[in-house]
């Protein structure tokens, strides 16, 4: 009888298997975008995938000004600040940060979908939001992926 080995990625298989990815937001929905962006970042679309080991891709995102939030969002959804004094609580509205900050609140949804803990605070470095269409990583010949919905 033969045995089952049941094996597990090293974080320099991990390393070793990392490329660049470019996500383009142009027209796409804000949850749509960051869920995959959040597994790209994990590595779950890698067969290699394990919770524990940083196995993920960096991810480009490009055009995240002309990401679209669907329903009322733009006037309904509040994003919060604070600046620790008394009385310090800011909101502003999601439309309001798509113009002034579009790469706020995608990296905000994404961080929202990772995991509470170190490895996700790591995960997250790994995360480059840009508003236009050009971006500074064009000597890491990042591929393109197409949009997942």
């Amino acid at each position: 009888m033969a045995t089952k080995v049941t094996t597990f990625p090293s974080h320099e298989e991990g390393l070793s298997q990392r490329r660049w990815v470019v996500v383009d937001g142009e027209g796409r929905a804000l949850g749509r975008v960051a869920t995959q962006v959040a597994n790209l970042l994990r590595g779950k679309t890698k067969p290699t995938y394990s919770p524990h080991v940083d196995c993920g891709d960096f991810v480009i995102i490009v055009n995240a000004s002309k990401i679209r939030l669907t329903g009322k969002k733009a006037t309904d959804k509040l994003y919060y600040r604070h600046s620790e004094r008394p009385g310090g609580l800011r909101s502003t509205p999601a439309g309001e940060l798509l113009e002034h900050r579009p790469d706020r609140i995608l990296r905000d949804a994404v961080k929202g979908m990772l995991p509470r803990n170190r490895l996700s605070r790591r995960l997250i470095t790994k995360l480059k939001v840009y508003p236009g269409a050009e971006h500074p990583h064009t000597a890491q010949q990042a591929t393109l992926v197409a949009a997942a919905e």
